[in-house]
């Protein structure tokens, strides 16, 4: 068994070790990240932390699915899917570029594709977390809109991954290239009408 395959052993510091590493990945990005430095931050001995995650990689996945729901949450966790279609895209994709452009974002997304090579656990949880789940929440909010005849869509989980595609069109690319590393308002709100008008022009049901 490897250790990241190993089940994560969850006690009463769980939490506690879980937001030390969130800080000190955030803050130094994962290679940067030391056992020392997250135990120190969450306030618990090494031999403490090890026993909960004893690989950093699987702490790192467990930091970034948290860190994925979170960002979930706040996006499309509040959606009345009663209001405009149009001002509930926008306000999920404005949330979902943001985060994608995020600093978190981009060392999550680069370190788990980098990783996933040789550890191929490492990418089945990065996809189930971030991706898969991206695409099963939108869709939950997507059908309420199909149920109203706002839009019309045959394959949910194709729309619902092509959303949050769109969403990583073209400032998130760029962060990854170390280009435009301060993305301005203009250009966050440019990417979100462009995500907006084109998914509406795809599934919507009017003009």
């Amino acid at each position: 068994m490897t250790a990241m395959s190993a089940e994560i052993k969850k006690g009463r510091k769980f939490d506690q070790v879980l937001e030390g590493a969130r800080l000190v990945f955030m803050r130094d990005g994962f290679e940067g990240a030391s056992v020392d430095d997250i135990a120190r931050e969450a306030g618990v001995s090494k031999a403490t932390l090890y026993a909960y995650f004893p690989d950093k990689r699987l702490l790192f996945s467990e930091v970034a699915r948290g860190e994925c729901n979170r960002q979930a949450d706040e996006a499309l966790g509040h959606m009345d899917v009663t209001a405009p279609i149009e001002g509930t895209l926008r306000e999920a994709a404005d949330c979902l570029v943001r985060f994608f452009v995020s600093e978190f974002g981009q060392q999550m997304f680069r370190t788990c594709v980098a990783e996933s090579y040789r550890f191929p656990e490492l990418g089945q949880r990065f996809y189930e977390s971030g991706p898969a789940m991206l695409r099963e929440k939108l869709g939950r909010i997507l059908e309420a809109y199909v149920a109203r005849g706002d839009l019309k869509i045959e394959d949910m989980d194709l729309a619902a991954s092509q959303f949050g595609e769109l969403c990583k069109a073209d400032l998130f690319v760029r962060r990854l290239c170390g280009l435009d590393c301060a993305c301005a308002e203009a250009e966050i709100e440019r990417v979100v009408t462009g995500v907006v008008e084109m998914f509406l022009a795809r599934y919507g049901t009017t003009g």
